[in-house]
């Protein structure tokens, strides 16, 4: 209610004190309309203003509201209130006159002057009504040698599209972003990011969103995270970049030294200025869609940038989508899309491109003759294609602007590299890694394909690696794999129960990749019916009853803590639930899959007890089990546990989780309850 109506006193009283202002006047003072239209409208505006000062009362109650911004603009606008109340009592008395009135409507209008901008301020952040002007100004230089990573390059998007509703003043979600300390501390729904691991950092989760979601962080109406920008934050997480470390000081070839420093370098004054006009911003807006990005390759510049994704989905036709735009077109990602050499001449058609990324796709050196007619394409990427030296070799004198082409993982040897770098000077070509003496490498870690770690009876072992050649070796014992004696990932190994995969991926040339670790987890049936007898945490609400037996561990990621989107929590109260099946079933474990994150109060239960039969009522125990506590430091992680009992034929299974009572004496939080997280829970 209060921004709905918040509008009605600003322009009501406004007008209201502009007839005060002048009402003393002859020709004003003598006209009754005048002097009945005024006072019932200035009587209007005083209502509206207490309508909205009660709603916006109730609503600072709200979390995320906090500050010295929020009192100051409680108190301005209890003052608007209460003067233009004041104004309106007193304003037929015979003592006020001309004088007073201008008075009392100067006071009025400063005061709404004051409450409108201290409640913006809260709203659009402090510096909102400069900051579009002052944000399109270049970046103050900054010697590199002294730049660092979090307080010149992380830190500056944070204010520009985080801090205005994650401030001291205005906490949303609890969360403030303005400093270190509380950049660690996080919000409600836990730390903002996970060092080390951006896929499970809710600050990456929530940007990664579709805008349409109401989680989608910054929100609909704010200026959005340029594609760079989620890709810096995404390196400085992965990275465990911190609060203090130089740019310089990270490695050369660092994806994020490399980023930031392009960020930082001022902008060249023979920077390439584009010839044309910028596209019209409802056409841009048109072709972003769910399988197309189509964004500003800078601000204020009319050249776009396109990122075209989901190769089950693509299909030629949506590179003709683009025609409206096709001069402004001046980078198009096309990788791992299915893209052919017969849809190389729609390419053609985008007559400004510079930029142009074929990667892992359909084409071969033939087909890229379609694309000499690009005069201004600078940097072709074909790594990972189709490619073969002789016809490469014709090709290629053929582009006169071309300064870089990158030809890694396409069968190149590197002799044949040697002889089209020795034929082409002007070009650089990257082609593959070798052994120069210079360090090589590391693998990054094997994915997992199955759709669900879950599984009813049996399923198969997938693993997957994103660069070609590489070997995926893994143990099902807990032992590290070696790239000798432990078995290879090829598809044929089948789980039958519960497992614990640890993998790792070796390729020659390279250092192997770190151990990581898939838990697979056999459910064999899956209750009728759930109903949970106790009230979940109203943070940790997840899927309600839904929530335990969904198969979605799968999505959550290995042995990393997930955020309250998949979890189920409580804590002043037990976590239990009873399961129906309508035809009785054969039940001899029970397992649960929790998270252990010491540093936040989430702790593994303290009991967990099993009860089962076929009368609800009459109920008896099967077992109860106990997990051990974690250490001071230890690191989150998700974990199970499994109670096995002699089997019962059950048709009700009552299933009751004990959040810790008091949490250890060297937690800072000692002797208070800890946070119970459980997703999922595994019947066999």
């Amino acid at each position: 209610m209060h921004p709905l109506i918040l509008h009605f006193p600003i322009v009501i009283l406004l007008l209201a004190m502009i007839m005060e202002f002048f009402r003393f006047r002859t020709e004003n003072s003598t006209n009754i309309f005048y002097r009945n239209y005024s006072q019932n409208l200035l009587l209007t505006g005083a209502l509206f203003a207490a309508v909205t000062l009660i709603m916006g009362l109730f609503l600072s109650r709200e979390e995320g509201y906090s500050g010295e911004t929020l009192i100051w603009h409680k108190w301005t606008g209890a003052m608007l209130f209460f003067v233009s109340s004041f104004i309106y009592l007193v304003r037929n008395n015979s003592w006020y006159k001309a004088p007073f009135a201008k008075s009392a409507a100067f006071i009025t209008v400063v005061a709404l002057v004051l409450t409108g901008h201290y409640g913006a301020a809260i709203t659009h952040g402090e510096n909102f009504i400069f900051e579009p002007v002052s944000s399109q100004k270049q970046m103050a230089a900054i010697p590199l040698e002294k730049a660092e990573v979090f307080n010149d390059v992380i830190k500056p998007i944070l204010e520009q599209k985080c801090v205005s509703c994650h401030n001291p003043d205005k906490m949303k979600g609890e969360l403030v972003l303005t400093d270190p300390k509380s950049i660690l501390k996080g919000g409600k729904t836990g730390r903002s990011f996970v060092p080390g691991n951006p896929k499970v950092s809710l600050i990456l989760q929530r940007v990664h969103l579709s805008i349409d979601d109401k989680k989608h962080m910054p929100p609909v109406g704010k200026t959005q995270l340029t594609a760079e920008e989620i890709t810096l934050l995404a390196l400085w997480v992965k990275e465990n970049a911190g609060f203090n470390k130089k740019v310089l000081g990270l490695p050369v070839t660092d994806s994020l030294r490399i980023l930031a420093t392009a960020r930082l370098k001022p902008v060249s004054k023979d920077e390439e200025i584009f010839d044309f006009d910028a596209a019209d911003e409802e056409t841009i807006k048109k072709l972003n869609n769910d399988y197309r990005t189509v964004s500003e390759l800078a601000r204020e510049s009319p050249a776009l940038s396109v990122n075209i994704y989901n190769r089950s989905a693509f299909k030629a036709s949506q590179l003709d989508e683009l025609e409206e735009v096709k001069k402004q077109i001046v980078s198009l990602n096309l990788n791992k899309m299915p893209v052919k050499d017969s849809d190389l001449n729609r390419i053609s058609k985008f007559e400004n491109l510079r930029k142009l990324d074929l990667n892992f796709t359909d084409i071969t050196a033939k087909g890229l003759k379609e694309l000499i007619s690009l005069k201004y394409l600078h940097n072709l990427t074909i790594s990972g294609t189709k490619i073969n030296f002789t016809d490469l070799q014709a090709v290629i004198p053929n582009f006169k602007n071309l300064k870089t082409i990158s030809v890694w993982d396409t069968g190149l040897s590197s002799s044949e590299l040697e002889k089209l770098q020795k034929a082409n000077t002007k070009i650089t070509f990257i082609g593959g890694f070798k052994d120069d003496g210079t360090k090589p490498l590391k693998l990054n870690l094997p994915q997992i394909k199955n759709s669900s770690t879950i599984f009813a009876e049996t399923t198969p072992l997938l693993l997957k690696h994103p660069i070609k050649g590489v070997e995926i070796r893994f143990t099902t014992d807990g032992t590290e794999p070696d790239s000798v004696k432990s078995p290879i990932s090829d598809g044929k190994t089948v789980l039958s129960k519960n497992t614990t995969i640890k993998a790792k991926a070796f390729k020659t040339g390279w250092l192997s990749s770190d151990v990581v670790t898939f838990d697979f987890f056999r459910s064999a049936y899956k209750p009728d019916s759930v109903n949970i007898l106790f009230p979940l945490d109203r943070v940790h609400q997840a899927e309600g009853d839904k929530t335990f037996f969904n198969s979605k561990l799968g999505v959550i990621g290995a042995n990393n803590p997930a955020w309250a989107n998949n979890w189920a929590a409580v804590k002043e109260n037990d976590m239990a639930l009873v399961c129906e099946f309508k035809k009785p079933v054969a039940i001899s474990s029970v397992g649960l899959h929790y998270m252990v994150e010491e540093d936040t109060g989430i702790f593994p239960p303290e009991l967990v007890e099993i009860w089962g039969g076929t009368n609800p009522k009459q109920l008896k125990l099967l077992t109860k089990m106990t997990a051990a506590l974690p250490s001071k430091g230890d690191k989150p992680s998700l974990k199970s546990m499994e109670g096995k009992f002699k089997t019962e034929t059950v048709t009700y299974l009552k299933i009751v989780a004990k959040p810790l009572n008091k949490m250890p004496k060297w937690h800072r939080d000692k002797d208070k309850k800890a946070l119970l997280l459980i997703d999922e829970m595994f019947l066999n």
